[in-house]
Order: C-alpha cells, then structure tokens, then sequence
C-alpha cells in the first residue's frame, strides 16, 4: 500500500487528499465554507490526488465527482455530521503517545474481554471506558476487543453497519478518543484488539459504488452485493481494506485486528487478501518494531488461515473456534434448535475441549455437507473460545444472557471450562458478574424502508430460534439500545460479588499455570452419569453437567493429591463446606453442576 488513502495533514497546514475513482473523468475536491474547489489530478491506476493549502483542521469537504454529485470521502478520518454529510479533515498524527515502552502481549498469554462502546458504560463512549480499566485489571483482564467503531448512521449500532472503515464514530468520541483510550490501556499493560468488517458494507450511507468498482455481482454474501476482491480492479478495493488495517495499528496503536467472518471475503487469486494483509502487517512490524496480531472470525473450521505461509496457509495469529461455544452451550441449556443440532453430546464436547473443531471433516446434519479439516498439530493458542460473546447473546432472539437462562452453579461450571480450556479464552462484557440485562441487536437508521427490511431480517434470520411467545425487540427503538447497557451495580447484589471474584480467582489460577497441563489432556466421557473426566500428567478434573450429584471411577493409575479448585464451595455460593472431600474409597464424588480439579501424583 503505497498511497494513504483519504486526507494527510502537515504541521504547516497543508492536506493532501487521495481518493481511488477510477472510472471518474474528473474529481475535484469542494469545502463547506467558501474555499475554492481543488482540482485532482489522475494517475493511471485511478488514484486522485491533490492539495490545498491554509485548511484548519475540522475543515469540511466532500469529492465532487464528473456527474455533478458531490459525496463524502470513502476514506474519511471524521463524518461529525453523519454518513450523509461532509467529512471532516482530521490530524491523526498529532496525538502525542506515551506508549514507547509498550511491548504488547503474546496471543497466548491473552485473556480478552469482548465489549462495546455503546453499551458497556452508561455514557458509551472511549473515555468512559478508561474510567472502567481499573475494573477489567481487578478481573485480570489483559486485552480488551473492541466491536466496531466505524462510523455508522445514527448513534446507536453494533458495528457492523459501519460505512466508513477509516472514520471513528463521533458519538464514542471520535478519534482523539480512541487514541486516548489506546494510550490508556497501554500505561495500564492492557492490549486492545480492534474488530473490522471486512467482508461487507452497511447499508446506509454506503456511496462506495459512486466512486468505483468496490462490489461485484459475481458473488452473494448474507448481507447483498459481495465486494471486489477478485474482479477487475479488485487492486484498489484490496488497497483500501490493507490502509485501512495499516492505519488502525500505525496511527491508532491498536495490538490487533478482529476480522469479522472472513468465510465471506471471496477472493480466487493466487494471494488471498487475508496473506496479503498478514504481508502488509509484517512489514509494518519491521517499521515500527511492534508486534501486531491478526484473529479471524470463521465458521469454515480451516487450519489454512493460521497456518504459517510456507505451509500453505495465510499466516494469521489465531481464529475464533465456534465449536468450542456450542459444545458448552448445548450441554448446559440442552437447546438443540438451528445449529446447535450438531452438538449437545458429550463426545462432541470432549472433542472440542481437546482440539477445537468437532467438525475436523465430518458430515454435519444441520449443514448437509462436509465441514472443517484437521487442526491436530495446530497450537492451541492459535484459537480463540469463549462461552458467550456478542453474537451467541446477542442473535438469540431476547438477547438473554446465560445468567438468566442457567442455574448459578451450571454458570460456575461454564466459567470454569473456559479457563482451564487450552484455548485462548474470552469474555463477554458483564459476563464477569452474571449481567442480567440482555444484550439486544439495535441500529438508528433513517430509511423508513431498510428500517421495514432490518426489522424483516432480523425475524427471517433468526427463524430457528424464535418462540412464537416471545416479543421480539424492534432494532430500531431506543430502549433496545438502552435495555443491552450494562448495570454496574453489581456490587449490590451478594452473588454477583461472589461471581466476579469467582472469575478473578479462575483467572489468576491460569495466569499462574496451574491450568497449563490441560494443553494435552486425555478427556474420557460417561454418558450414563453425564461425567466428563480430563487427565493430564499432573491434573485431573471432573465435570458434572447433571442437575445432581454423581460419582466416578478414578482413572487407572491416577493417585490424587488434593483438591486445587472447586466450583460448588460454600465460599463460591455452592453447597459444600470449603473443606469437603470429594473422595469415597476408589471413587470421586463430584457434586451437581460443578467442576472439579484435582491435583495428581507424577
């Protein structure tokens, strides 16, 4: 990526504009004041570039493109009055960084916190996020992942509608914002991962099109018109996405990018975008001597994106593994609608719990096809697993949370499959005390009909899971919005108290590595007890997903020490006494919904 795409702002005060139109016969650039338009000029791949002198920064303007129209910048830095008006001229660079020091954290000694901004402080913005670190550090959180701050209509969204890639979202606070909390976090050893959409555009506010060949007919994603990485001038759409994940590590100082369903980014060339983007990163890296760290959302189950480049593979730093989610998910809520067909055993889960995908190539009922392939030899710091997170919660048709849909212990025993779990675990915002409000899909768009059509959507969608008993939340109310804040009140409410330091002591036990043996443990399942048993060369824990109490064998050879975490003690608001033994001669007695750990003589 040679050319910075949108504006770039000296200390003297001249802008230099850069926008890809190349099909255009003419581009000049137009302010809001009464500064006199500026002429581009073409280079002979399509870039127009000019400058103007004496701009300040906030000064606004749009492209006036040859047809007369004139529209906002593709890779506008500000859209202070939405994506329908002017964009603003925004100095990046000016921001002045106290993280020289800041090394980052390795992807396997992450435990990542999924929020956002909107909802998870009163406020929703950057700034009342720093005021909530201190929180997250209590917890042990070390890196937090940020949904998308794109601009998009309105103020309220997830994310995903986002039509600006390069613009941050003024209701959060804009850019300098964003900086600040980087900045923030840094001081405060925290690495912040940053979610990006790469593999479609919001609907509203979408003038991409006016400009280029940004989307192809030849291809069909879930969300329309599929973009052009494959095409003819595919060069320029694959340049624009690249800046755009360049400027969030360079001029942001983000550790790492989120990339949002990569399974939807089509693109049949001999380099796929995702190695060309892992290409464009590494040399980055070698520019500002930083590690960045690349984590793919795919529902492909292939080992191919994390796979090093001389094996075949895109390089990238980790994936999310859904199956890990639904294995825990259907055993603990016994739902078995939509895809969640596919799961619900214990096999499967002690499957997911020791290499990650369950669908390693194997027929999948609710599919009607093959999915995956292997990930044995995989690291299992290249997957990222969680037990909710913002698309579990939120596309269930109420937005519930595990904390009103499973007893307090079955919470517990969720909890503590995660961390002892080889994967890199993740939370989701609340889910540290047992949040009770939902976490609901909302948008503020102004087209009364894609309005009609969101509204549509979400019901089509989500057709599986829909209780015809249920009032399903309109996107576009407020209180959907105002009803997914977070309730940070918790403090108030004794088993909630408990839940958190209940986290914090899972996770400091993990950061510690006493869980670390679990890396290669041998998981032996009995369906008749509903007992899962996960033996390493020196732990052993028991899991009971049964509504009471069961017994098991101690494996052959295992001679046990002592007890080293427990989820039912008395201390964690379970039933038995901190001092219990869960020994009877030749057996383990492992309490109701719980998870116990042993330790175990080499």
């Amino acid at each position: 990526m040679k050319r910075k795409l949108g504006t770039q702002m000296t200390e003297q005060g001249e802008v230099f504009f850069t926008v890809w139109a190349p099909l255009a016969e003419d581009m000049e650039v137009v302010f809001k004041e009464k500064t006199a338009p500026i002429s581009l000029t073409k280079d002979d791949k399509g870039y127009w570039q000019g400058s103007a002198s004496g701009l300040q920064e906030g000064a606004l303007y749009k492209f006036r493109l040859d047809d007369g129209k004139e529209l906002p910048d593709p890779a506008s830095r500000s859209q202070p009055e939405g994506v329908h008006g002017w964009s603003a001229v925004v100095d990046v660079n000016k921001f002045k960084w106290n993280d020289t020091s800041w090394k980052g954290i390795p992807t396997s000694e992450m435990i990542i916190y999924e929020l956002h901004v909107g909802t998870f402080t009163t406020d929703g913005t950057f700034s009342a996020i720093i005021d909530k670190l201190d929180h997250l550090r209590e917890l042990g959180i070390n890196t937090i992942e940020i949904m998308p701050v794109s601009s998009f209509p309105g103020d309220r969204n997830w994310g995903y509608d986002g039509v600006y890639p390069y613009a941050t979202q003024e209701s959060y606070g804009g850019a300098s914002g964003l900086q600040k909390l980087v900045d923030v976090c840094h001081e405060k050893d925290m690495a912040v991962l940053m979610d990006v959409v790469y593999n479609h555009m919001g609907p509203e506010g979408n003038y991409l099109s006016q400009f280029g060949p940004y989307f192809t007919d030849a291809y069909k994603t879930p969300w329309g018109e599929a973009l052009n990485f494959n095409e003819a001038y595919s060069y320029g759409v694959r340049d624009y996405f690249i800046g755009n994940a360049l400027m969030w590590l360079r001029d942001f100082h983000i550790d790492g990018l989120r990339l949002d369903a990569v399974h939807a980014i089509i693109d049949g060339g001999a380099t796929h975008f995702l190695k060309e983007l892992r290409q464009a990163v590494d040399a980055l890296e070698k520019e500002t001597k930083r590690n960045y760290i690349l984590i793919a959302e795919s529902d492909l189950n292939d080992v191919k994106l994390v796979k090093p480049s001389d094996q075949g593979g895109y390089g990238l730093n980790g994936q999310w593994v859904d199956d890990f989610h639904h294995a825990v998910h259907t055993l603990l809520t016994h739902e078995n609608n939509g895809y969640y067909t596919d799961f619900g055993t214990l096999d499967a889960f002690a499957k997911a719990f020791t290499q990650g995908f369950v669908y390693d190539g194997i027929f999948s009922e609710f599919r009607k096809r093959y999915v995956g392939n292997s990930p044995v030899g995989i690291d299992p710091s290249k997957f990222v697993v969680c037990i909710q997170n913002h698309d579990q919660v939120g596309n269930r048709v109420l937005g519930n949370r595990l904390s009103t849909i499973l007893s307090f212990e079955k919470q517990k025993l969720a909890a503590g499959i995660l961390f002892i779990s080889p994967y890199v675990p993740m939370l989701f915002m609340g889910e540290e005390f047992g949040e009770d409000n939902p976490f609901q899909f909302f948008v503020s768009h102004t087209d009364p009909d894609l309005i009609k059509a969101v509204r549509k959507g979400r019901k089509e969608e989500f057709e599986y899971f829909l209780n015809h008993d249920d009032e399903f939340p309109d996107p576009q109310d407020e209180k959907t919005f105002l009803n997914s804040k977070l309730n940070w009140d918790f403090r108030q409410n004794k088993q909630k108290r408990i839940l958190f330091e209940y986290y914090k002591t899972l996770i400091s036990l993990r950061k510690s590595g006493t869980f670390s043996s679990f890396r290669k443990a041998k998981a032996e399942t009995f369906p008749e007890n509903g007992l899962v048993t996960l033996t390493t060369s020196d732990r052993l824990a028991v899991l009971n997903f049964n509504d009471g109490n069961r017994s098991v064998r101690i494996p052959e050879g295992v001679d046990i020490k002592e007890v080293v975490f427990a989820s039912a003690e008395k201390r964690w608001g379970g039933p038995m006494d901190d001092n219990s033994h869960y020994r009877s001669d030749d057996h383990l007695e492992v309490p109701k919904e719980s998870i116990v750990v042993f330790s175990i003589k080499n």
